[in-house]
């Protein structure tokens, strides 16, 4: 690669920028790992004990304003132009966007995180009991359900809108909050900082999955072969993970994402539906339509519990709210530029009412799918006394747990080594889908995909950290830190939900009509009020040839003045 080349397609600040970060973070937890990691758990703790509540804020308001979304005129707009159709089938366009947003981590999760919620429940409730089990297989699918995927969507809108509408060549957070910021801020400075904080929030995150797939992958390795489970065994999982995914990234969007998604999913409706025949499948039934319509009827009680009492001695403090829920919110807004980025990548033809729909349905839907099957599973075995799985959670841990749950179905073998793979695949399609977004961050313009070499140099930077990191032992300090350094992006969420109805409602005031299905963006305004070529500070509309009586009404605006934006 030339450096002419170089310079011509990347952008240097937050290329350099993001991996400055990286290296300022990281390397003094190489040299100095305790005192490293005593200040980020310290840090950890004021996050989600200080700012908790605007994480809960931050989880209801997403999930508000998406059904506002849904509803609106903004929704009936079009991305892309009358006569494309959908880039990708339903089911491609599905599989892509729930493997890119989950990752290895439900296989993880769904599996056993009922266990932690049975023995220390939310809401004062004693564990172990039939209480403790009924919101047990609640609060599963309540993490991973519509709120999750309302945060992720945040940063897709505006990207989406921009990039498929306004035909603006760039997929960055800083270019989709110009409506805010304005141009001189998005292209300068403080644009570049956003767009740094997204991809260090994102090499961090990264590492989480990372740290969740290596052991479960290589635990399943060595329940087949022997093979022992230790350090090099995992980091060896980590390089065929890296080689995977990395080929993928190279091959592309449609070679390779595309298609090892599509396996991905396959793969993992077939071990779901085995396991759902072979086992209790009336209880996972009933436990699953249980559990989904305790979580409707209590969504807005879960979601703002803070157990604001727990400050006082005679009250009990479980601190529930702050180690689950908060931490979750906090983790899917790190990975929420990410993912939104690449849901607004692979959303062209569809309209932004398809796409908010769409994902939040397909998300949720296959997040509970897990969650009543495998983690239903579970806790099947453990009341029905087949299987102590709280007892080997506790002394030899999660992995242990998850392969002795799958070592009790019909065909055990065969199901362990398609387990496995799947979490492989699942490994890599998430991994392929951040390098090849991390590879469009950092470049000017984007024509049709990221280069080739950069989105290869973004598939092996995302495995070279992780791998140093379980030398030291330093993996879960980094998983943290990224939580911590995913801060700025409450700000950032409350702004992209300004910059996308700013924008879509000044587009819309100049369109003919309303009538249509869809909503195509097709008379673009000469000049807009957020860059400096097309600023109304100093005139207003008329000036341009516009006047109010030209401009169609906006439900519920009543004064459509650009300036009142």
């Amino acid at each position: 690669m030339s450096s002419t080349k170089f310079n011509d397609i990347i952008d240097k600040p937050t290329f350099f920028g993001s991996l400055f970060l990286l290296f300022a973070v990281t390397l003094p937890l190489v040299f100095f790992p305790e005192a490293g990691a005593a200040w980020v758990l310290s840090a950890k703790d004021f996050v989600t004990d200080q700012l908790g509540v605007l994480y809960l804020i931050l989880g209801l308001g997403a999930f508000l304003f998406m059904v506002y979304i849904t509803f609106s005129d903004i929704g009936q707009i079009k991305l892309g132009t009358p006569e494309e159709n959908p880039e990708f089938s339903t089911f491609s366009w599905a599989a892509m966007l729930f493997c890119s947003g989950i990752g290895a981590s439900i296989l993880y999760w769904s599996m056993i995180e009922w266990a932690y919620y049975y023995q220390t429940p939310p809401f004062d409730i004693p564990g172990g009991t039939h209480e403790a089990a009924k919101w047990a297989v609640t609060y599963g699918i309540f993490h991973w359900g519509p709120l999750a995927w309302s945060i992720y969507l945040i940063p897709a809108l505006p990207i989406a809108y921009f990039y498929y509408v306004r035909n603006h060549s760039v997929l960055k957070i800083s270019e989709a909050l110009m409506p805010v910021l304005g141009e001189e801020r998005a292209r300068g400075w403080l644009g570049k900082l956003i767009d740094v904080f997204f991809i260090f929030g994102m090499l961090g995150g990264g590492a989480t999955t990372l740290g969740l797939a290596a052991p479960l992958i290589n635990q399943g390795v060595h329940e087949l072969f022997g093979v022992p489970n230790n350090l090099y065994t995992r980091i060896a999982v980590l390089i065929v993970c890296t080689a995977i995914f990395g080929y993928s990234a190279y091959a592309g969007l449609k070679k390779g994402i595309q298609l090892l998604s599509n396996i991905n999913m396959w793969l993992a409706v077939g071990i779901l539906l085995f396991i759902f025949v072979t086992g209790p499948t009336l209880f996972m039934l009933n436990t699953g339509l249980d559990s989904l319509g305790r979580m409707i009827n209590n969504l807005f009680e879960m979601a703002t519990w803070t157990e604001p009492f727990a400050q006082f001695r005679q009250f009990p403090d479980t601190h529930f709210p702050q180690d689950w829920t908060i931490f979750y919110w906090a983790w899917w807004l790190v990975f929420a530029p990410s993912v939104g980025l690449f849901i607004a990548r692979i959303s062209k033809g569809r309209t932004i009412k398809a796409m908010v729909v769409g994902s939040i349905f397909f998300g949720t839907l296959g997040c509970f799918l897990f969650f009543m099957i495998m983690g239903n599973y579970g806790i099947y075995l453990q009341l029905s006394g087949q299987l102590d799985v709280i007892s080997i959670l506790n002394n030899q841990g999660a992995t242990a747990a998850i392969f002795a749950m799958l070592h009790t179905l019909a065909l055990s073998k065969l199901v362990v080594l398609a387990f496995t793979i799947l979490a492989v695949i699942f490994t890599a399609t998430t991994f392929d889908s951040i390098s090849y977004i991390l590879a469009a961050v950092v470049q000017k313009e984007i024509d049709e995909e990221p280069a080739r070499w950069n989105r290869l140099f973004w598939a092996f930077a995302l495995s070279v950290m992780p791998i140093t990191l379980m030398f030291i032992g330093g993996l879960d300090t980094l998983q943290t830190a990224s939580v911590i350094g995913g801060v700025p992006l409450l700000v950032v969420a409350l702004l992209l939900c300004i910059s996308i109805i700013r924008a879509a409602h000044f587009d819309l005031r100049y369109q003919p009509d309303y009538e249509d299905k869809e909503i195509y963006i097709e008379e673009l305004p000469d000049d807009d009020p957020w860059t400096e070529e097309g600023s109304w500070d100093q005139e207003g509309p008329e000036e341009h040839g516009v006047s109010h009586d030209d401009k169609p009404h906006i439900e519920g605006d009543p004064d459509s003045h650009p300036s009142r934006l």
